[in-house]
């Protein structure tokens, strides 16, 4: 049986774990340890360094700790004034913008319940998320990357009883002195309240809606924070949407470490290495297809070195090759790539440690952080052994209370409340996790299974291949064939299926398990977080 945790008495300690845990604990020394709030974390933080830098973002807008206290408090002051009250659903679509993360506190000042909508969703998953949220007020920028957000929001709101609209531009400020009294001052603020709904990202059929607590977001944080030493030196690269719970996470870290953030609207291959590197950054994210945009303009650079300061680089929400952490340790900088992993239900479950092995920062997810549980699951329900594959099920502080919709709760849990990711891995005797694929894409073949993820990663290394997905095609005969889709390298001489086969071979895979089929494409449809869209995939595809 393998079940792994981290100890509950303590974080898991890292050699500077002690200069992060300074700011940290000052953070939460007048809030109590898991009682804190965005708010709460935001009016401490802003008494204990008002000067510091929280943010900057693509546009030039700045902020300190105090400025961001100030303008949340003025906001919320306006949206009171507006009606929102306590419980109220608000959800917001907007984009990386330091007058969002303002909003998401100012609304957290009033102790609202936040939907946050990632700006790729269109009228069908707006209606469906708003109506199932019961949400009072939807907050959208005019338009946004040639979308009419605001015409798109009054349609919703046609369909949604009650649902009030309004373009962030119009939201306005008023006098804090009228506001109701602060939740952050007493018992006010129940730190086991619902106070955020936020949707998978869409790649299912219908979106699922997972109800977190302020302290599922400092749990998810504390994982982070502690695993890389986040001090008040350092300044992350916040590329995940901030209305994604990866984007809210490094607002909180931010809050509670002192540290600060570098964002923009929208991550664009010409500018945005410029702004992290004219930044500073010293943990620089997130993902492979990002990471290969920065090992593509240090090449371009030559000898200058692009991120000076960097200390790690994240990854996360796809499959990568094991060499892609020594290429980017030797040719960007710093310790090379760290990779956490998580989901919306659970989110920052583990996070691989700054002062990790090469061969753990090459392939594995690091270990769970405080207070958080792995277990590994046989296909008869028994628990795994070390290094055994089977199903990942988690449980934490950062664990949802549940879905929306109530309905989906006793197939997501199992009868020891651990969530059933779906994922497939294992641990090891240190309890580091290894992601080998998904039980959804698993091709099977010939009665053999095959998991989409051990093609996919080797294919990644390829150097004709810029990305790539593996997924199940039907087959009269086998049931299914592996299928490659690649973005190549060089449009106008793509690699061909038997030279990647070729390459296969030579890197160990087993013959069974090669793609038979290949599709070239210009680009892989992904999520929000980086995440390939399989079903919108599949239809590109005709399968």
């Amino acid at each position: 049986m393998s079940q792994t945790s981290a100890p509950t008495s303590g974080a898991i300690s890292t050699p500077a774990s002690a200069a992060a845990s300074a700011p940290i604990l000052a953070a939460q020394a007048s809030t109590g340890a898991g009682a804190a709030s965005l708010w709460e974390l935001a009016r401490t933080r802003a008494a204990l360094t008002p000067d510091a830098l929280l943010a900057v973002d693509a546009g030039g807008d700045r902020v300190t700790f105090a400025q961001f206290r100030d303008r949340a408090e003025r906001l919320a002051a306006g949206l009171a004034a507006r009606g929102i009250r306590r419980d109220d659903v608000v959800s917001w679509q907007l984009p990386n913008r330091i007058s969002t993360m303002v909003l998401a506190a100012a609304l957290s000042r009033l102790g609202a319940v936040q939907n946050p909508l990632v700006t790729m969703l269109r009228e069908r998953e707006v209606g469906f998320i708003t109506r199932q949220a019961g949400a009072r007020l939807l907050v959208v920028a005019a338009s946004f990357r040639g979308f009419d957000h605001l015409a798109m929001a009054h349609a919703v709101a046609a369909e949604v009883p009650g649902l009030d609209v309004v373009d962030a531009a119009e939201l306005t400020d008023a006098d804090p002195a009228g506001l109701p009294p602060d939740p952050a001052e007493g018992s006010g603020q129940p730190a086991a309240a619902v106070r955020w709904l936020l949707y998978t990202s869409g790649t299912t059929s219908a979106p699922k809606g997972a109800r977190h607590t302020d302290r599922a977001l400092l749990a998810a944080s504390t994982t982070f924070s502690d695993a890389l030493a986040v001090t008040a030196t350092d300044r992350v690269a916040m590329l995940a949407p901030i209305a994604h719970i990866g984007g809210l996470a490094h607002l909180v870290t931010a809050l509670r470490c002192g540290s600060s953030l570098v964002t923009a609207e929208v991550f664009d291959p010409a500018s945005t290495p410029d702004l992290l590197a004219a930044q500073g950054v010293t943990i620089v994210g997130s993902g492979v297809p990002f990471i290969r945009v920065y090992l593509a303009r240090q090449a371009a650079a030559g000898d200058v070195r692009l991120f000076a300061r960097a200390r790690v680089f994240l990854c996360g929400g796809s499959p990568r090759p094991a060499s892609l952490h020594a290429e980017v340790r030797d040719t960007l900088g710093g310790v090379g790539v760290v990779s956490g992993y998580g989901m919306t239900e659970c989110p920052y479950v583990c996070w691989g440690r700054a002062d990790d092995a090469d061969a753990d920062h090459a392939s594995t997810e690091g270990p769970p952080g405080e207070g958080a549980e792995v277990v590994v699951v046989r296909g008869d329900g028994s628990r795994a052994d070390p290094g055994e594959s089977g199903e990942i099920r988690v449980r934490g502080p950062q664990l949802m209370l549940g879905y929306v919709d109530a309905a989906l709760d006793a197939e997501a849990f199992d009868a020891d409340g651990f969530f059933r990711t779906g994922d497939l891995g294992f641990v090891d005797e240190r309890s580091y996790l290894t992601v080998t694929g998904r039980l959804k894409e698993v091709i099977i073949r010939n009665m053999e299974n095959i998991s989409a993820r051990e093609v996919a990663e080797p294919l990644a290394a390829h150097p004709g291949v810029v990305d790539v997905a593996v997924l199940g095609v039907p087959d009269p005969v086998t049931g299914e064939r592996v299928c490659a889709v690649v973005v190549p390298a060089d449009a106008a001489a793509p690699p061909t299926l038997s030279q990647l086969c070729e390459y296969l071979l030579a890197g160990g895979l087993n013959k069974r398990k090669l793609p038979e089929r290949l599709e070239i494409v210009d680009a892989l449809p992904r999520n929000a977080m980086g995440k390939v869209a399989l079903p919108d995939l599949r239809r590109r595809i005709g399968v």
